[in-house]
């Protein structure tokens, strides 16, 4: 038999990962197949709205003015295209992971482990982004409420001056306290959160068709004039806006707690789509009809800019305090989905022998990921606790762009390998709508600024000298001799 050490570093980076279905897909521990398509349904728009329209505005108009709507469209239509890759491979490879999982079947162990270090960073800085985020409309909710904020030591992280050196600010608790709470709820079990999450969602959506609402009732043409004014500034205004996009991703992590996951992800993907979609293009629309866009560079616009626009559009606090409490509960919910599809992605890694073992430990009362679950929000707590936002969004959308390229291509990859997976959802068009996703998502990331290609380049090295001294010598994949009995027959009927 071939053994680890008698493998050359090009053969270990190219070999696959056998795509086998049975009752249990992996040896050692499972998770509970508890969710539904409707759970799953509300986990991505859980964790899409509200990380991109409570926040995203006050980012991306700045850049590209009234034409901010065509970069929603922009962002939509590449994780669209992205939405139906990911609906097939969660279709036809029905396994914790994700985008990391799809590319160790399709590419091999070397893409896979960049791709798991895109996403990790992805999730990662996402909740961190977030929380900061929630915690500006928690203190807005208590100005409303109680007249009083908290001072700005303990809710808002360290403010950087023109040389870099802070100016202000330390640690942001409401955003450390929440990465906590949404810890403990995760601990507790998928299915519990899932229902949780589920309640959100409908608070999240009544509260952004009341802002929609009343965002039109004070609609202003004159604010869509020079609409192609900041043109150059699409793209770049897309980049940043994609990172919002993210819980489509976050439903695929779902796969291994989903019953009948086949028919259940792709369903949920293109239904939490189209909700996403929808909302975010009216909630864009119904801002710039209220306030100009030169409004959304202020600093009124960066701190609960939704709730601002409510106070000036009716005079009164009234329906900002409810939005504001709305935000604070439903933003709730993408850090908790978020946090989620970190955790099930580490699990995965882990499991693969990329990481230590610790983190596939699954509790035996609460079936989830305790260990895991405990140092992933840690560290977020601690980023999320110490760094702006401004410093996270770009990274965010980094990861997301990598991942949603590299399922395509594994799309593309798998269709000609693999001819005989069973596939219960399979991609219109093909192969236009996977060339496409490629397309569009590399044409947003070159619109990154040069800053995020340097950080994130620079974190991917890191994870693949990783990999090099410790991944590799222990990924469980060593056990296999050769490209044969890596691509093994797959017997669908077994997970019947």
């Amino acid at each position: 038999m071939t053994t680890q050490g008698q493998l050359t570093l090009g053969q270990q980076l190219l070999r696959r990962k056998p795509i086998v279905f049975q009752r249990n897909h992996h040896p050692g521990e499972e998770l509970k197949r508890n969710l539904g398509t409707f759970q799953l349904m509300m986990f991505g728009v859980g964790a899409t709205i509200g990380t991109g329209i409570f926040f995203v505005l006050s980012e991306a108009i700045p850049i590209a003015g009234p034409a901010v709507v065509l970069s929603f469209l922009l962002a939509a239509l590449a994780a669209g295209l992205s939405a139906l890759c990911y609906a097939e491979l969660s279709s036809s490879i029905p396994v914790s992971g994700s985008s990391y999982s799809f590319s160790y079947h399709a590419l091999g162990e070397g893409p896979a482990v960049l791709v798991g270090g895109c996403v990790l960073l992805e999730y990662g800085l996402a909740v961190s982004a977030v929380a900061v985020g929630w915690s500006g409309y928690f203190n807005e909710l208590l100005y409303h409420l109680f007249a009083f904020r908290l001072p700005t030591e303990i809710s808002t992280s360290f403010i950087p001056g023109d040389d870099g050196v802070a100016t202000g600010g330390g640690i942001n608790l409401p955003a450390v306290v929440l990465v906590g709470l949404c810890m403990l709820l995760l601990i507790r079990g998928a299915s519990e959160s899932a229902t949780i999450n589920a309640i959100m969602v409908g608070i999240k959506l009544a509260v952004l068709t009341l802002f929609i609402v009343i965002g039109f009732t004070a609609f202003n043409a004159d604010h869509f004039s020079n609409f192609f004014a900041q043109a150059s500034g699409i793209s770049g205004a897309a980049g940043i806006i994609f990172f919002s996009f993210i819980g489509l991703d976050a439903v695929a992590t779902a796969s291994e707690e989903v019953r009948n996951p086949q028919k259940a992800i792709p369903r949920a993907i293109l239904g939490a789509l189209a909700i996403v979609t929808l909302f975010y293009v009216l909630v864009c629309l119904a801002g710039l009809a209220a306030m100009p866009a030169d409004w959304f560079g202020t600093k009124e616009a960066g701190e609960a800019g939704l709730a601002k626009i409510m106070e000036n559009v009716t005079g009164t606090p009234i329906w900002a305090t409810i939005l504001a409490a709305g935000a604070v509960i439903s933003v709730f919910s993408v850090t908790l989905v978020t946090l989620y599809g970190q955790t099930r992605i580490l699990f995965s890694i882990s499991r693969d022998g990329m990481v230590s073992k610790r983190f596939l430990d699954v509790s035996p009362k609460y079936g989830t990921p305790v260990f895991n679950t405990v140092v992933v929000s840690i560290l977020v707590a601690i980023v999320a606790g110490f760094v702006p936002s401004d410093y996270l969004w770009d990274s965010v959308s980094f990861g997301t762009l990598v991942a949603f390229t590299v399922v395509a291509i594994s799309l593309m990859v798998l269709r000609r390998r693999r001819p005989d997976l069973e596939r219960p959802f399979k991609v219109p068009l093909f192969p236009v709508v996977p060339i496409l996703t490629v397309v569009v998502c590399v044409y947003v990331l070159t619109s990154l600024r040069p800053i995020t290609w340097i950080i994130c380049v620079s974190w991917l090295v890191v994870v693949f000298v990783f990999y090099l001294f410790y991944g590799r010598r222990h990924a469980t994949l060593s056990t296999y001799t050769s490209e044969e009995e890596i691509a093994e027959p797959i017997h669908p009927e077994d997970e019947r």
